[in-house]
């Protein structure tokens, strides 16, 4: 049996959203805290055309459960961890995204000479120096204040020498 969801929409868009939280609870047999139209219109429409079409096969929903159990594999490690908080365990990092991991020696030519800062999991190894931020070892490099990313090429503004 074919659903006609465009009808079934434009009735609900007739509908207040006391309306479709009413429809929501009856489809669903539990209460939404939404409040936003277009949501529950969206929902709605979709469980109605899951009970009338079928919902999915055996096989798929076996094939999205593998998926979602392979979801916790990380290519970039969770944002804010570092060596300290013992629930990021093995993927300590530092917390910006746009830093390498921890190991990882970021190079840079400046005046002639080549630069090399050694990445840890709590700031950054210069000269045998430990810094908090990359600002402070531009800084000390430059004499002047630098933004550490911009400085060292890590930014989409680049490098300026």
């Amino acid at each position: 049996m074919a659903v006609d969801v465009n009808a079934g929409a434009a009735r609900l868009r007739r509908m207040t959203v006391a309306d479709l939280r009413a429809r929501y609870r009856e489809l669903f047999g539990d209460t939404t805290r939404s409040g936003n139209r277009q949501y529950l219109i969206r929902k709605i429409t979709w469980r109605l055309q899951s009970l009338a079409e079928g919902d999915l096969s055996d096989r798929a929903r076996r094939r999205a459960m593998d998926i979602a159990d392979d979801a916790d594999l990380r290519m970039r490690p969770l944002m804010g961890c570092s060596s300290t908080k013992a629930e990021c365990g093995a993927r300590a990092t530092p917390a910006r995204r746009s830093l390498p991991m921890p190991g990882a020696v970021i190079t840079r030519e400046y005046k002639g000479r080549t630069i090399a800062v050694t990445v840890r999991p709590d700031g950054f190894e210069y000269e045998g120096g430990f810094y908090k931020s990359l600002s402070a070892v531009a800084r000390k490099i430059t004499g002047s204040h630098w933004n550490g990313r911009l400085f060292f090429g890590l930014t989409k503004g680049g490098r300026d020498t």
